[in-house]
Parts: structure tokens; C-alpha cells; sequence
């Protein structure tokens, strides 16, 4: 009389009828792996069982891979429709007061950031009463304040797009909203030959939304759409 027990009818019916679905449950298999193995005893080496754990972390590892590919395609693929819907919103307006006023109301929502500033150099004061109605949204600051401003992040040439963490934001870019700003994107604009710089300054509560480890392509792109509509208010 075998010693081993022998399995119920029922279940060993099944199990004929439907092989297949056998080798499909993991957990199915890797148990009779697991009793094969110790039936073999401790002394022998199961090549063919090592082999097939080391292809099934292979697969595991792809399979994360594959899901990490695709979240990332997903994720380039909404920030690429928001910069083309704040795009489009910003080249609604006919009006330069209520460009700017969209630029800190609509668009910002857009693009999900909690403050959007921009920053023109000027060697004349601040009292222009356009200045003072969107105080909120535009800034005026002396020749030279954004290049400085901006190498506070690397000490270097001031790049078109420098994201960076913040512990203290800056008041004079960002008014009362410094109090809350933990990061931010620092967009530097070209306005054209004779023109001094510019800098559209994007904050947000969150330290995590902007670093110097994510990508610029797509910021990059709305800087240069917002050089160019810019260019044209300011001629």
C-alpha cells in the first residue's frame, strides 16, 4: 500500500478534465514545485527550478518596467494637453490687463499651480497704474534682478527653465503668496533685441511639484509661445 495519500476522486477528475487551468494558478504551481522539492530531498540541486525563479523575477521585473513605461506616457500625455489648453486660453484675450489677469486666474487653474507671477525689468519705478491694478500678477524689478534671482539655484548661467525647491520664497516675486510657496518654475523670456528679460515665476504649495530632476520640454515650449505673445503686446 503506497504511503503517499491519494486524492479524492472529485478532485482528481477535475483536475484531469482541466489541466490547463493548473499551470495557469502561480500559487497552484509554485506549491507542487515547493513538494516536488522536498520529495527530492535537500541534497539535490533542482536545476531547472532555479532557472524558472530566476525567469520568473525577470518577468516581474519587465512587468514592473512595462507599467512604469506606460504611467510615464500617460502622465507626458496630460502635461502635454494642459500646456496646449493654457496655451490656448492665453491667446484668448484682446486685452493686455485681461491677458494678465487670465494669466493668474484661468491658466494657473490649468496648469495646476497655485501662483503664476511675471516679472519685467524696468529702469523706471513701479507707479504705472496698470502695475498697481495687477500687482498680483505683475511685478516690476530693477535691470539685472531676474538673472540674479535665477542664479541663486546653481551659481551658473541662468537657463531658460530652472525648477527648484524653496524654503522661503521670495515677497518680491511673489507677494503674500511667498508665505505658502514651496516650489517653483522659474521661466526666463527673451523679449527681443533692446528689450530687457523677463520671468514668469510658477509656485506651488506642494515642495514635490517642481525639481531639478523633472523634465523642462514642455515648459520650455510654453516659454517660448509666451516670449512670442508677449513680443507682440509689448510692440
Amino acid at each position: 500500500m503506497s504511503s503517499s495519500p491519494k486524492l479524492d476522486d472529485a478532485l482528481r477528475d477535475a483536475i484531469l478534465s482541466k489541466p490547463d487551468a493548473v499551470l495557469d494558478d502561480s500559487d497552484l504551481m509554485h506549491a507542487l514545485v515547493s513538494a516536488n522539492e522536498r520529495a527530492m530531498g535537500g541534497n539535490i540541486v533542482d536545476l531547472r527550478g532555479i532557472a524558472m525563479e530566476r525567469l520568473e523575477a525577470r518577468l516581474d521585473r519587465l512587468e514592473d518596467t512595462h507599467r512604469s513605461v506606460i504611467a510615464a506616457a500617460y502622465e507626458n500625455l496630460a502635461g502635454t494637453n494642459q500646456v496646449h489648453r493654457a496655451i490656448l486660453r492665453m491667446m484668448e484675450p484682446m486685452d493686455f490687463e485681461v491677458f494678465l489677469r487670465d494669466l493668474g486666474g484661468e491658466v494657473a487653474e490649468i496648469l495646476r499651480v497655485d501662483a503664476i507671477t511675471l516679472v519685467l525689468e524696468s529702469a523706471q519705478n513701479d507707479t504705472d497704474p496698470t502695475v498697481q491694478r495687477l500687482g498680483d500678477v505683475l511685478r516690476v524689478a530693477e535691470p539685472g534682478f531676474i538673472d540674479d534671482y535665477l542664479a541663486r539655484a546653481h551659481g551658473g548661467p541662468s537657463r531658460q527653465v530652472t525648477l527648484r525647491q524653496v524654503q522661503t520664497a521670495s515677497s518680491e516675486v511673489y507677494g503674500e503668496a511667498a508665505d505658502w510657496v514651496r516650489s517653483e518654475a522659474c521661466l526666463r523670456l527673451d523679449f527681443g533685441r533692446g528689450r530687457l528679460p523677463g520671468l514668469l515665476a510658477m509656485g506651488a504649495e506642494d515642495p514635490h511639484q517642481f525639481s531639478p530632476q523633472h523634465g523642462t520640454d514642455l515648459l520650455s515650449f510654453f516659454a517660448g509661445v509666451f516670449e512670442r505673445t508677449m513680443r507682440h503686446w509689448l510692440s
